[in-house]
């Protein structure tokens, strides 16, 4: 396939989110759709062979698109951002097609980045290039349609109208039914220690079509570029690509099955699994033999420093953790969640960033928005105004730095309403930025109304807005 960058530095033509009708195929080459591999008429059932042809149909393959594009995410080992997709597809997308129809595609290696995790320790991402994004994207939707309807109603992670938050919420019942112990299951390093030949034996069992498989094998096999160097991969599913997140439920449902089967109560997403059960003893006992499932079967590898048998309320799941109260659980946020969420607001309201005080608040609204979303499953309304408290001292702190000289912090104290003398006093102080900030003088100017007209949006009232809803 050709990737020259001349392709890849077309001018950039500005696109609604829909293609226009020649962007992912010119007109004349439509009867590329109907290629398909010579099937003696009549031996075998053509359905079974014309997965492929659905997965690159025009339908499909622009419902891709559009997710791709509005994912944007970075680029891969080639470059290509997903601004230049549109007219790189113009170009070259008739003959891609024809190779993949053909089996001749080869997918290029995905970009390793190392995202750090706050105990220590990274996570490793696989960053496919825009062109594959797109073809995993088509054949993600097309697989999605074959084994979806028939995964457990247990498994909620990267499902249609499915959420983290419909597990918690699930999980919350068992424990309120008196389901009161958790085996919480830690997989080793999922995503990196899949068995290849496992994962595409279970793909086969739905999808027949020999030259889908060959494609997704592809994709496992496809490596990882490592400084230059190409280095292949034997095994796992490189956490990144819009695939991998499928190919985890196809694997993993056989779990969901077995335990099914043992008439266990359990919520999964993805590879976080909780099982509910009503004894300690009975909860080292599933734990156990779950553990010797998992290795044996599906051979996949159990953290057993990690995974443990506790109380759900001792426990995280998904950000969340549970209080009881009268008898009644509750669904609460975690500490390990309120602790990330704090040293993100640390690093946008570092006294060290050169930034505005509308350009911090527009930061923080960005975080704070998403994260009340996701926690106002909880009851944390207390949380949040501690927080906003916290905030608030935070931004006062950047303020004052901001203001920096005696005669600047003079003016603005006065046109915000102090007497000269005492904004001439306040000015002067030899108290540090975070004592100051806590300062009588600071909490009556730089108020709550101040930060609300520069438009910061306050957990509480983002909180509040979510529960009228």
């Amino acid at each position: 396939m050709k990737t020259s960058r001349d392709i890849q530095r077309l001018q950039k033509t500005e696109y609604t989110d829909y293609l226009v009708e020649n962007s992912v195929e010119h007109e004349g080459k439509q009867g590329v759709h109907r290629i398909s591999p010579a099937i003696p008429k009549g031996e075998t059932n053509a359905e079974e062979y014309e997965t492929l042809e659905r997965i690159l149909s025009r339908e499909n393959m622009q419902r891709a698109y559009k997710r791709v594009v509005a994912n944007k995410g970075s680029h891969g080992v080639d470059g290509m951002t997903t601004d230049e997709l549109r007219d790189f597809l113009i170009q070259e997308w008739p003959g891609i097609k024809l190779a993949i129809l053909q089996g001749k595609y080869k997918p290029q290696p995905v970009r390793r980045v190392e995202i750090p995790k706050p105990n220590g320790g990274v996570r490793l991402l696989g960053i496919p290039t825009v062109l594959d994004r797109l073809i995993q994207q088509a054949i993600a939707q097309e697989l999605t349609l074959i084994f979806d309807k028939e995964f457990s109603n247990r498994s909620y992670g990267f499902r249609p109208n499915r959420s983290a938050k419909e597990a918690v919420k699930k999980a919350n019942k068992y424990i309120n039914e008196g389901y009161t112990w958790v085996v919480d299951l830690d997989l080793e390093k999922f995503f990196d220690k899949v068995n290849h030949d496992i994962l595409m034996s279970r793909v086969a069992r739905k999808v027949k079509d020999k030259r889908v498989l060959k494609l997704i094998r592809a994709y496992l096999k496809s490596g990882v570029m490592l400084n230059g160097i190409k280095v292949k991969t034997e095994e796992g599913t490189p956490q990144g690509g819009p695939l991998s997140p499928l190919l985890a439920n196809i694997i993993l449902d056989d779990l969901d099955k077995e335990l099914e089967r043992r008439g266990h109560k359990f919520c999964r997403y993805a590879d976080d699994c909780n099982i509910f059960v009503k004894s300690e003893r009975a909860a080292h006992r599933v734990k156990e033999s779950i553990t010797e499932y998992i290795e044996k079967v599906l051979k996949l590898k159990v953290n057993r420093e990690k995974s443990a048998v506790d109380r759900p309320w001792k426990r995280k799941f998904l950000g969340f953790s549970y209080y009881v109260i009268r008898g009644e659980s509750n669904i609460r946020i975690a500490e390990e969640s309120i602790k990330k969420f704090k040293d993100k607001i640390r690093e946008i309201t570092s006294r060290r960033k050169p930034l505005s005080t509308e350009e911090r608040i527009n930061k923080l609204n960005l975080i704070i928005i998403g994260w009340v979303n996701y926690f106002s499953l909880a009851k944390g309304k207390k949380h949040m105004e501690e927080l906003d408290r916290w905030i608030r001292r935070r931004l006062r702190m950047c303020e004052w730095k901001l203001w920096k000289k005696v005669k600047t912090r003079i003016r603005n104290l006065i046109r915000l309403g102090v007497k000269p003398k005492i904004a001439y006093m306040y000015a002067n102080t030899r108290k540090g930025y975070w004592h100051t900030a806590n300062s009588y003088i600071l909490s009556t100017t730089l108020t709550n109304a101040y930060f609300n007209q520069l438009g910061y949006k306050s957990l509480v009232s983002q909180y509040s807005k979510m529960h009228e809803n």
